[in-house]
């Protein structure tokens, strides 16, 4: 993996608000990634209090491929351009047989991004194009910004983002601060909706790519409380193809969240 340097660092938190002097490592959440026995990092940026914590804050500066993390910026062009025209697109199944019985069959926008549909983004993408697809990548400043074959890039380590990348994507993505109308951000965030209770909302989006002899884990989001955002990445990965990522990202994510006393709506 490229290790970027602090300079890197530096502009991801120019990009989340925060001085790196109010930055705190949190040592603690390492029994997390030691009970999954996975190497990782996770980075929560309370924007109210303006409170930054990060457990391995040197992966955090390190790229990877974003795997379905990547449909939160395919979407975004997606309705952007027209090639999606509303959340409710449906794109007819190929006939393919798949693995994930959920990818067969004809699916909307939503239904695709809540069972994060690798074919309906691919077939998105091709008909976005690669030329357009730069265009917003450089726009944005996505990571490294690399596109290969139009159709699998964002899959086969040729584009790479870090999790500070990350953290300040989704953060923009919040604020209405990316290059896009402020219907089609919302349109977004509205489907990165995964949990919503009396005491909060929880938006994200997973992804799990392959690097190597290595899964590449991510959850990529926020959770809001009285209306204040909390922004969060989790990033792990691990060579036991045993481990169930699905299970485990999601626990970790909501076993540190609720450490750092989130879900009860005091936030």
């Amino acid at each position: 993996m490229k290790r970027l340097g602090w300079m890197s660092l530096a502009i991801g938190l120019f990009l989340v608000a925060c001085a790196p002097n109010n930055v705190k490592v949190e040592k603690s959440w390492e029994k997390y990634f030691t009970q999954y026995k996975v190497e990782g990092c996770f980075m929560l940026y309370n924007n109210g209090q303006g409170e930054f914590k990060v457990y391995n804050i040197d992966r955090a500066k390190e790229r990877f491929l974003p795997a379905s993390t990547f449909k939160i910026f395919n979407s975004l062009v997606g309705l952007e351009t027209g090639i999606i025209k509303d959340t409710g697109m449906v794109i007819p199944w190929d006939g393919v047989t798949r693995e994930i019985p959920a990818w067969n069959q004809d699916l909307s926008m939503q239904q695709a991004f809540k069972v994060s549909s690798v074919p309906y983004y691919q077939e998105v993408a091709r008909r976005i194009g690669k030329p357009t697809m730069q265009i917003w990548l450089d726009s944005v400043k996505y990571g490294n910004a690399k596109i290969s074959k139009i159709d699998t890039f964002w899959l086969d380590n040729t584009l790479q983002i870090s999790p500070d990348e990350e953290l300040g994507f989704v953060k923009k993505l919040y604020f209405d601060q990316l290059p896009f109308h402020k219907s089609t951000m919302k349109r977004v965030r509205d489907v990165m909706l995964m949990e919503k209770t009396p005491q909060y909302e929880l938006h994200y989006k997973t992804g799990l790519g392959i690097a190597g002899a290595k899964r590449i884990g991510w959850i990529v989001g926020w959770i809001e409380e009285n209306r204040h955002p909390t922004f969060f990445v989790l990033n792990i990965e691990t060579e036991d193809k045993t481990l169930d990522m699905t299970k485990a990202r999601i626990d970790m994510l909501k076993d540190i969240l609720k450490e750092a006393g989130y879900f009860e709506g005091r936030k």
